[in-house]
């Protein structure tokens, strides 16, 4: 194995993605985090040189609740669904007529 240079190492263009075997998987992947989360990160709020008295911290927890919206509707429908499905499950086991 050859070390090259360790005083001054070269970088390379960086590894590449690896080709998927599943492309059709990886799109529908992609597609839905565009869908859950299309708006862009609100970088301004993690400045960490402003000043305390500089930001509201309403505000703040406003646009990162707005950045984060699709995540929390899929998190409430997920809980929604782990109430719903062993309930329903339960009456139709339960209550056949």
């Amino acid at each position: 194995m050859e070390l090259g240079n360790i005083s001054k190492p070269t970088y390379g263009p960086g590894p590449e993605a690896p080709g998927s075997s599943t492309p059709g998987l990886v799109t529908m992947a992609h597609g839905f985090l565009r869908l859950v989360q299309p708006n862009p990160l609100p970088v301004e709020l993690f400045n960490f040189g402003q000043s305390q008295s500089e930001f509201s911290l309403e505000e703040d927890i406003h646009e990162l609740l707005f950045y984060e919206l699709g995540f929390l509707i899929c998190a409430a429908i997920g809980v929604l669904l782990l109430i719903l499905v062993p309930l329903v499950g339960c009456c139709f086991c339960c209550c056949r007529c």
